[in-house]
């Protein structure tokens, strides 16, 4: 299976992918866990239908330590007891936020709550922001059917 478009070859593709790795990084700097952020990625990416993110989250996630426990219980976290309370908030935000065409008014204000009572200002900054690009590249890779299973950690820099 070969993608439909190469993101990096492609001139006007790669001049956005360029910024949105930089806002990855930016985010990747906050005071957001990195835990945190790779379970983010990795629900929003499953909801997504995005095995490329998927396959790389996941395995990000693992050569930064995370148990596969709870990289197996991503999918069901509501479920398992793997996750802090803080995980839970974000894993809850980060489903509401994917999915807010499903919902009549967007996030409830029940699960934005939830959240700010776990993270301070700047870390739900980060958090919506992340919500939000991780979403993006979901697309983009759902979009021109970008192949899955053979990234491997650290291979974009």
């Amino acid at each position: 299976m070969e993608a439909r478009l190469n993101l990096f070859e492609n001139q006007v593709a790669a001049k956005v992918m360029k910024h949105l790795i930089g806002t990855n990084k930016v985010i990747m700097d906050s005071g957001l866990p990195h835990a945190t952020q790779e379970l983010v990625k990795i629900r929003a990416s499953q909801i997504n239908g995005c095995g490329f993110c998927t396959d790389m989250h996941t395995k990000d996630a693992a050569h930064a330590g995370e148990t596969s426990v709870r990289l197996n219980l991503v999918a069901a976290w509501r479920e398992a007891k793997v996750f802090t309370e803080a995980e839970r908030a974000a894993l809850e935000l980060a489903e509401q936020g994917t999915r807010i065409a499903d919902g009549a008014g967007g996030v409830p204000d029940e699960v934005w709550a939830n959240a700010a009572k776990h993270y301070d200002e700047e870390q739900l900054g980060a958090l919506v922001c992340l919500i939000a690009l991780i979403n993006t590249f979901n697309r983009v890779n759902v979009i021109i059917q970008q192949p899955a299973g053979d990234y491997v950690p650290g291979m974009f820099g």
